[in-house]
């Protein structure tokens, strides 16, 4: 067998018997805060490996002027990966462009965390 059978014979069983490979975890889709308040098109941008985020429902009584504001539009935008399921980046919230990252924790959870200054906050979310 030739060293690139081998290796293509190792990758496909390493897929195989992997239980979750990295490739099978995307973020892209539809996501809602898990207080319900809130839902986001996420998708790959930029270069293919970053993350932008759409703002794109709000509950009625979400629908602060701040929050109106954003939706339709990117509060997360050209987030780079800085590991597996993980990316950082720029946040729009409550306002305000604040760093965060964000996690996939797995195929249906992900979660942002942002600091500004000495505060810090954490969202959940769930695949819809």
């Amino acid at each position: 067998m030739t060293l690139f059978k081998t290796t293509a014979a190792l990758l496909l069983a390493l897929g195989v018997v992997a239980p979750v490979a990295a490739q099978d975890l995307s973020p892209v889709g539809t996501w809602q805060t898990t207080t319900g308040e809130s839902r986001y098109k996420v998708s790959l941008c930029g270069d293919g490996t970053q993350l932008c985020a759409k703002l794109t429902w709000l509950r009625a009584d979400a629908r602060t002027p701040e929050n109106l504001a954003l939706l339709n539009k990117l509060v997360v935008r050209n987030a780079k990966s800085i590991d597996e399921n993980k990316w950082r980046g720029m946040v729009k919230y409550d306002g305000h462009e604040v760093s965060g990252s964000v996690t996939l924790v797995n195929a249906n959870q992900m979660k942002l965390s942002g600091c500004q200054l000495v505060a810090c906050r954490q969202v959940d979310f769930v695949r819809l």
